[in-house]
């Protein structure tokens, strides 16, 4: 994962780049997806994630000769770039010490993030897949829930809720914060 500052003025130029970059990530050997997370309101930092099968064929993607062209045509574009980079779903929680949360945090968080959208998804499509008998149903529901959850919605919530995952906050502090910034 990269974090990186959109430069002053160039959010659209940062995008295509972005999307430039993630283009070019998708010719290599084991990829797998992209996805950018956008800053919470107030912020500036994307969180930028590439995933491949494993070390070697991000190692790949890593040294070309094509990436290392797109991150020449990226300078001024970003500031501040710092990397980080993890495997598996510890990675999520991680903090820049390399410590993780308990276990019980990282399940709330992932639950804070899970019931909305297994709600939402309910919502829109429960009618169309309430006569499917029961396996196909929760196939579709799992198909189309988990790259959402993985991507999106786990990386937020995690991002949301770092404070309180590393114990710097209470989670009705930060709870707190987030209605009375969305309010103002």
């Amino acid at each position: 994962m990269v974090a990186r500052r959109v430069a002053r003025g160039r959010y659209r130029a940062f995008h295509e780049w972005l999307d430039e970059g993630r283009h070019l990530a998708a010719d290599f050997h084991g990829y797998l997806g992209s996805g950018v997370l956008a800053p919470p309101p107030g912020e500036d930092e994307h969180q930028i994630i590439f995933r491949f099968t494993d070390e070697a064929t991000l190692a790949a993607w890593e040294h070309s000769a094509s990436r290392r062209a797109w991150l020449a045509r990226g300078q001024g574009l970003y500031a501040e770039p710092s990397e980080h980079r993890a495997s598996g779903i510890d990675s999520w929680f991680r903090d820049a010490a390399g410590n993780t949360p308990p276990r019980w945090k990282q399940a709330v968080a992932v639950w804070l993030a899970f019931f909305p959208v297994s709600l939402m998804f309910q919502w829109l499509f429960g009618g169309v897949l309430s006569s499917w008998p029961l396996v196909p149903k929760v196939l579709i529901s799992t198909l189309i829930l988990t790259p959402i959850m993985v991507f999106y919605f786990i990386p937020l919530s995690t991002r949301l809720l770092a404070p309180w995952l590393q114990g710097q906050t209470s989670v009705l502090e930060r709870l707190g914060r987030l209605l009375h910034h969305r309010r103002a």
